[in-house]
């Protein structure tokens, strides 16, 4: 009886020991989250759809980059899939007064 009540104890001090690396440890978000939501909010258009001062804000500010796709939001903001001159891909973020917005 004695022996078995040590071993109660025991297994349940082990238990609530092993409880705390899990409670203490910090959340862990999934970084791929908020892609998904920025891509769905976006609607493909034609390049020639985009504003002027978008491309001219391009052509300004990352010369000799080239506008492979432009998708556009309920809130006028565009979505730029860009090849830069150096051969790099990039996604720029753009209003529609040629503002870049940082996503």
């Amino acid at each position: 009886m004695k022996n078995d009540m040590k071993s109660l104890v025991f297994a349940t001090a082990l238990a609530m020991g092993s409880l705390n690396p899990v409670l203490a440890s910090p959340p862990i978000f999934h970084d791929g989250i908020m892609e998904v939501i920025i891509a769905q909010d976006f609607t493909e258009i034609d390049l020639d759809k985009l504003p002027e001062a978008i491309t001219k804000a391009l052509e300004k500010d990352h010369a000799g980059a080239v506008i492979n796709k432009a998708y556009v939001n309920e809130e006028a903001e565009y979505k730029l899939e860009v090849t830069f001159s150096d051969g790099t891909n990039s996604e720029l973020y753009a209003d529609a007064e040629g503002n870049w917005i940082d996503m």
